[in-house]
């Protein structure tokens, strides 16, 4: 069993930067799949990046490529999620999740860890 706590949301005006974590408990093996999601009240949660614990690259959704950057502190167990040039419409609930890969990648159906979510608000 793995347990996600994310921490770091806030409140921050239009441009401004917040950096998330998430503290992971319970097994995790190198090489399972983590991931930040969002979810905007009354839309579908979002992919925003995904990456395998401990390796090189990080897909990114096309919409925060070049203003978010993930981190991984592996003998820490967290990952981060460093936000930059925030916008309104990024005002959402942010999620980590981990699961397994699934036939080499990481599909969203293979995230099997949630954590509770932090929420970002973005304001004008």
């Amino acid at each position: 069993q793995v347990h996600l706590v994310e921490s770091g949301g806030g409140s921050v005006q239009t441009g401004g930067s917040l950096r998330l974590s998430c503290a992971a408990s319970g097994y995790l093996a190198t090489n399972n799949c983590m991931g930040w999601f969002r979810q905007a009240a009354g839309k579908e949660r979002e992919g925003v990046a995904t990456f395998v614990r401990g390796g090189a690259s990080t897909l990114y959704a096309d919409s925060v490529k070049g203003r978010f950057t993930v981190s991984q502190h592996i003998a820490k167990n967290t990952v981060y999620l460093e936000m930059n040039s925030l916008k309104p419409g990024e005002t959402a609930m942010y999620y980590c999740a981990a699961g397994p890969r699934v036939r080499g990648s990481c599909p969203v159906e293979g995230f099997l860890y949630w954590g509770q979510g932090t929420q970002v608000t973005v304001s004008s």
